[in-house]
């Protein structure tokens, strides 16, 4: 996979498709390969060009405060030194708190926004949920572990975990095989979640941006979608209404769907 000097730090990155450029921003602790299930549909009508973060996969990860102002330069900057000077920027999760803070400061690079499972301003619920996070994972001296312990419940109904024990058996195996983020950086990442804050940014997108939630998902859940939708001017919403957090895996067909139905109304 390609690799590109970024300011302080060399970003990992893997790029798949033809057509305009979207830009895939992983989610907390998570590589590119977080997409692997959106990529097959999305490559075949848009270049994906899907990053590691500053922290995470194969990208350096350096001491420091992270912030997801921070995360959003990164990815301003990325875009500059491959060539691409606007594309579609697609994020979940963390990836979309990313892309807030990209399409308010480096409006010139976003075509289009799509917020998937996102956050303007961490409150205190999802606060707690993210300290739980790094203490299960200091207590498991495992990012790993603890994202199949800790974040992978948040992300699935109790209705998938009973029906389909074996997709997630698949889902923590995925996890398992992809490079083991250390400790200290999860702890630099997952800080900048909590202190993420982006409500004041949002009349400041002006690109065409889809929001997306899951009925059941309570990390991220509807509560964060008036505050996104009042702030972002003409925004669309979407909620898949059988799914948690990670709609991207639990509903593979209706997500890409719907997501992709949003990206082609907006080529040209």
């Amino acid at each position: 996979m390609p690799k590109v000097k970024v300011n302080d730090i060399t970003m990992n990155y893997e790029q798949q498709g033809s057509g305009e450029p979207l830009v895939l921003i992983p989610y907390l602790a998570a590589d590119n390969a977080c997409y692997a299930f959106q990529v097959p549909d999305y490559a075949k009508h848009f270049t994906c060009i899907s990053l590691d973060p500053r922290g995470a996969g194969e990208t350096d990860k350096p001491a420091g405060n992270y912030s997801t102002e921070l995360f959003a330069d990164d990815v301003a900057h990325f875009m500059q030194a491959i060539g691409v000077e606007r594309a579609h920027v697609s994020g979940v999760s963390l990836g979309g708190a990313i892309g807030l803070w990209l399409a308010s400061k480096h409006p010139q690079r976003v075509k289009t926004l799509s917020l998937h499972s996102c956050w303007p301003k961490t409150d205190p619920f999802l606060k707690v949920i993210a300290q739980g996070w790094q203490t299960m994972a200091k207590g498991l001296d495992s990012v790993q572990e603890m994202i199949i312990q800790g974040i992978l419940p948040f992300c699935f109904t109790p209705e998938l975990y009973a029906a389909k024990p074996e997709f997630i058996d698949q889902i923590a195996a995925f996890v398992r095989s992809r490079p083991k983020q250390p400790l200290d950086a999860f702890i630099r990442q997952s800080n900048a979640v909590i202190a993420h804050d982006a409500l004041s940014q949002l009349n400041r997108i002006a690109a065409p941006t889809q929001i997306t939630f899951g009925r059941h998902d309570i990390v991220t859940s509807t509560r964060f979608t008036d505050p996104l939708k009042n702030g972002i001017k003409g925004s669309e919403l979407t909620v898949f209404e059988t799914c948690a957090h990670a709609a991207i895996y639990e509903d593979v067909a209706g997500f890409n769907e719907r997501t992709l139905a949003f990206l082609r109304r907006h080529v040209g």
